[in-house]
């Protein structure tokens, strides 16, 4: 819990009802007052901060349940879990979950909203599966500030080794500050388990559906999720959301042009064929040549985007947690959408192209199948 900064606890249950609240010291506590015998309460809190309610059915464990994220737009205001059991009793805590509240180390909170999710320009420069344009709304969340480096994936690579993980690919670089690549969809995403455990956390990836078995090896194609714990790969619309960097009606990640050369992003530069991009000559830049393809450039070379994140555009392109369904944005649930429920291939955001670094380009590769031009970050929900 180091990011809230008023945490409240309590227990609704036709038996009893029990408070506790646990200060931590940075901005108006949300209060909690008129519980009843039934999952009911009101709720103080500043106004136009996100409220995260979650529920745990014992103060013993760590592993909350998020219920929903809001918006306060007035206050006190009535919370009602009409969705809770008779049994087990539920007990209820409310983070604030502020724009001001201090983010992790490494990684930079991207505020809950909502944006439009699409191709925003002319929609003939890019793909069917880029419209049509929708507004979606998503929870707070953290996100890695760079792709994940080779440094980084190899301390929690080593660590996962020796406590039960087994891996199918172990992962390249062109040097230790440039990202991962090279590695398995699924690799990915039992390594976010193993660097949540590494640090304590409660994973977030699963074999079963009552989240008991922790993914740690195997290529499965069914897994569970615990939305509200450890690393984990961004949604595709986390993702877009955390590329546009609170702009919005831009081509990409910065929104000072829409235009794009060799000083904003490590791409394949086609000013030829591409009237947004300026840059004076083809190819990559020579700077990033040096030692073979893939030609990566040090995570963090280039300015970051509004929300302070690196290489949204450029260097490689990122696995995201959704199947790939090139129809999807004519059913996509309007709020924190997570892709189907089923599929082939799982969806890769941004690139190293022109073209791929647009922030609404889609792709896609089998989650078993790995690239020398793709890499990864991790999100994480806040009040952990």
């Amino acid at each position: 819990m180091r990011s809230q900064r008023l945490v409240f606890l309590a227990a609704v249950s036709t038996a009893a009802i029990s408070l506790l609240a646990v200060f931590a010291a940075q901005a108006a506590a949300p209060v909690i007052t008129d519980t009843a015998l039934v999952p009911r309460f009101t709720i103080q809190s500043d106004l136009g901060v996100t409220n995260q309610i979650q529920y745990s059915t014992s103060l013993s464990e760590t592993n909350w349940v998020v219920l929903t994220n809001l918006v306060v737009t007035e206050s006190p205001y009535w919370f009602v879990d009409v969705d809770a059991p008779t049994v087990p009793r539920r007990f209820y805590r409310v983070l604030a979950l502020g724009t001001n509240s201090p983010a992790p180390p490494g990684m930079a909170l991207i505020p809950a909203g909502s944006f439009v999710m699409g191709n925003c320009m002319d929609p003939g420069e890019g793909s069917s599966n880029e419209l049509p344009l929708h507004t979606v709304n998503v929870s707070a969340f953290y996100m890695d500030k760079n792709l994940v480096s080779y440094t980084l994936w190899s301390d929690v690579y080593q660590w996962a080794v020796a406590h039960g993980y087994a891996f199918d690919s172990g992962g390249s670089a062109k040097a230790a500050n440039h990202p991962v690549h090279s590695i398995y969809w699924n690799d990915c995403v039992k390594w976010c388990n193993a660097r949540s455990e590494k640090e304590g956390r409660v994973p977030a990836y699963y074999t079963d559906a009552g989240l008991s078995v922790r993914y740690r090896t195997g290529q499965l194609v069914a897994l569970y999720v615990n939305w509200s714990s450890g690393y984990r790969l961004p949604t595709e619309a986390e993702w877009e959301k955390a590329a546009r960097g609170g702009a919005s009606g831009h081509r990409f990640p910065w929104s000072d042009a829409d235009t794009i050369n060799w000083s904003r992003a490590n791409y394949y530069a086609s000013p030829g064929s591409l009237s947004y991009d300026v840059n004076a000559a083809s190819g990559y830049d020579p700077a990033w040549t040096s030692g073979g393809d893939p030609y990566t450039a040090a995570v963090g070379t280039f300015a970051a985007n509004g929300y302070g994140l690196y290489d949204m555009a450029g260097n490689v392109c990122q696995w995201c947690w959704d199947w790939y369904d090139g129809s999807y944005y004519g059913s996509s649930s309007p709020t924190d959408p997570r892709g189907p429920t089923s599929g082939r291939r799982r969806v890769l955001r941004g690139g190293d192209g022109a073209y791929s670094c647009r922030s609404a380009y889609r792709y896609y590769n089998g989650p078993a199948i790995h690239d020398s031009h793709e890499g990864f970050r991790c999100a994480r929900a806040p009040g952990q």
